[in-house]
Order: structure tokens, then C-alpha cells, then sequence
């Protein structure tokens, strides 16, 4: 099946953006990664090593194929070269034929930067006569998930049907306890922000609970069936 590697920012943002979708994506047998480009600290009610539990639980929810967790750094990601090497470098390792990144309005400099790098670093990877580790490789497409800190409104490229798999992507959301669920008022406010957004982007395509995504290409279809 399909390889696909999702970028993210910090442990919690994949699954917060599209925790939804990489159940199914797994679910439907496709090989899901996830690489995390800092381990999200410091912050208020953190520390590495609780991160790292988090993480560790939510990847085994998932049941994805592999998470790696690099180390740069937190709050101060910046698109650098070496960071697009490292990045280029995880793509030739797992040879993705699609990339997931953040949406790329965001108020967080690290999602912003994020997308730059994973961006430049698809092309990084495909370069030859490069000390990159690895063989060149080109993913195919490049889809963006919504894990912004601000509350835009997008027009998705397309919208997946996560009604199946609601409930699980909330449980495993409130696995980052240091993050969404430090006390009740917190646990509170985010699940009921991403309730109301998954229900208001699901409405839009007549199904209980959805996840957007957009595309700055255009999206093609080889078959009219696949449109729900």
C-alpha cells in the first residue's frame, strides 16, 4: 500500500490536526509515519521525558508504522539547511509517495517553519550528487492538515470521513496530558474545539465528523466513484 509520512512540528500536532485520518489511513493498510522535528519542549506542564511517554502511547494507538523525533529546537525552528537535510533525510529512509504538513497560515512560527522546511526538503531529497544519506527520492503529492493556532476558516481541497474514528482520535488527543489535558477547564476547551471543528467540517460533506485538507495543486481523481 501507499508509504505516506506526515510532518509535524511538535508530538501532538498530527494527531491533533489529523488523528482522524491516520486511523483510517492505517486502518485501510497504508504505511503511516510520523516525524516530529522537535519533542515540543520546553513548555508550561512538560518535560522531556513525560513527551516522550506521550508520544510513545499515542504512536502505539495509532498504530503506525514508525515515529521519529528529531532534535531541533523547540519554539526557535528555524528553515535552515540543516534542517532540511535532516528532514530530506527521513524522506529517502522511508520513501513516502505522500507528504501531510501543516496548514501554512499559522500563528506558531514552529508550524510555519515547519512547512517550509518539509517543503524544500522534498526537493532536497530528490537531489543527487548530495551528502544526504540515502538513495533520491520525489513524494508525489503534498497535502496540508489544519493543526493552526489561529482560527481561520479554509476552503479544504478535499475533506476525509472521520466519523468511524472520532472518538478513538479524541482519546489518543487526550494522551498529551501536559499538553490538552493538565486540568479539566483544558481538557474541556480542547476537546470541545476540536469537536465543533471536525462536526462543522464533516457537515460541509454531509457525514457526522471530517478532517480538511488542502492542496496547493489541484487534486485529480481517476475515477468519479472515489467523490462521496
Amino acid at each position: 500500500m501507499t508509504p505516506i509520512l506526515i510532518i509535524a512540528p511538535h508530538p501532538d500536532d498530527a494527531e491533533g490536526g489529523m488523528g482522524g485520518s491516520i486511523l483510517k489511513l492505517v486502518s485501510l493498510g497504508h504505511d503511516v509515519h510520523i516525524l516530529d522535528l522537535t519533542n515540543g519542549e520546553p513548555t508550561p506542564h512538560g518535560s522531556p521525558e513525560i513527551r516522550q511517554k506521550e508520544w510513545e502511547q499515542s504512536t502505539a494507538l495509532l498504530g503506525i508504522k514508525s515515529r521519529t523525533v528529531l532534535d531541533l529546537p523547540n519554539r526557535y525552528l528555524m528553515d535552515s539547511i540543516e534542517a532540511r537535510k535532516k528532514v530530506a533525510a527521513v524522506i529517502r529512509k522511508i520513501r513516502p509517495q505522500v507528504l501531510f504538513l501543516p496548514y501554512w497560515i499559522d500563528a506558531h512560527p514552529d508550524h510555519v517553519q515547519t512547512t517550509q522546511i518539509g517543503e524544500a526538503a522534498r526537493f532536497y531529497a530528490k537531489l543527487t550528487k548530495s551528502d544526504i544519506p540515502g538513495e533520491p527520492c520525489y513524494p508525489t503529492h503534498i497535502y496540508y492538515y489544519l493543526c493552526s493556532h489561529f482560527r481561520v476558516h479554509v476552503t479544504p481541497s478535499f475533506i476525509l470521513d472521520i466519523s468511524r474514528e472520532f472518538e478513538r482520535k479524541l482519546q489518543i488527543a487526550r494522551v498529551y496530558q501536559s499538553q490538552f489535558a493538565y486540568d479539566g477547564d483544558r481538557w474541556k476547551y480542547i476537546s470541545n474545539s476540536i469537536t465543533a471543528r471536525n462536526q462543522y467540517y464533516g457537515n460541509l460533506i454531509r457525514v457526522d465528523y471530517g478532517e480538511p485538507f488542502m492542496s496547493r495543486e489541484q487534486v485529480g481523481l481517476k475515477d468519479i466513484r472515489d467523490i462521496v
